[in-house]
């Protein structure tokens, strides 16, 4: 009999199709379920992705995670979710900690692991990886991540247009594919930039991947308002020479 552990699942973006047949055995296994919420008494969009693989009476435990710029909240969070998590570990249980997308990207899951590793280092721990979102809307959009010998590099939109400028120039120089994450409000001031640099035609747009409502499509056609915080860029300033 195995013993008593935590697993971190990635439960992807928002398609419940797309949850790995790894996460549904960790999910249905799990005597506890835990995922986070932005709010008290707040929905989890991860326990949403995934609701229809938890059985009715299993023990949930939503777990505050505030989405806040200042670093001493978020650090209370995630040592007050870590420490209940082991704790249910502790007691036997055997806990599943849902996050959306991957657990090793972007991810309240990462902290949880660094200070579980830091300071519980007996507790088992268990990592089991999700799809990206930049990886569905570029299979949503049929649009190559990389190819051959491209760099591709993964990271949030910069918060200035002079940053985002350097970024593109160098991309252009090297031949980087970029991916930019939470683009949200800044899709204000980053279309005209695009469009400055000639890119909006090189440039795919997704929103809500995943979801109901969302929106993939090349850059040109979307207008400069505000965008919702799960939106990014795929940026490609060239096609390498391939095979037909």
């Amino acid at each position: 009999m195995s013993l008593p552990s935590l697993t971190l699942v990635g439960v992807g973006p928002g398609d419940p199709s797309l949850v790995t047949l790894a996460a549904v055995e960790a999910i249905q296994k799990a005597t506890w379920i835990a995922y986070p919420v932005s709010s008290r008494g707040g929905e989890g969009i991860a326990e949403k992705i995934v609701a229809s693989w938890i059985e009715e009476g299993k023990k949930r435990l939503p777990l505050f995670f505030p989405m806040v710029s200042e670093s001493e909240p978020r650090q209370h969070a995630w040592k007050e979710a870590s420490e209940r998590l082991v704790s249910l570990v502790q007691e036997g249980e055997e806990v599943t900690f849902l996050c959306q997308g991957d657990v090793s990207l972007f991810a309240s899951a990462s902290y949880v692991l660094l200070y579980i590793k830091s300071n519980h280092p007996e507790c088992p721990v268990k990592l089991i990886p999700g799809v990206t979102a930049f990886s569905a809307a570029a299979a949503a959009g049929a649009w190559p991540l990389a190819l051959q010998n491209d760099q591709l590099l993964i990271l949030p939109t910069p918060n200035d247009s002079e940053s985002l400028e350097v970024l593109l120039d160098d991309a252009a120089h090297s031949q980087k594919v970029l991916v930019l994450m939470k683009l949200g409000s800044r899709w204000t001031w980053v279309r005209p930039l695009l469009e400055k640099k000639g890119l909006l035609e090189k440039s795919l747009f997704a929103q809500r991947i995943g979801f109901l409502d969302e929106q993939v499509m090349m850059a040109c056609h979307v207008n400069q308002t505000i965008k919702p915080y799960f939106s990014l860029l795929l940026i490609r300033l060239g096609w390498p020479d391939v095979l037909p």
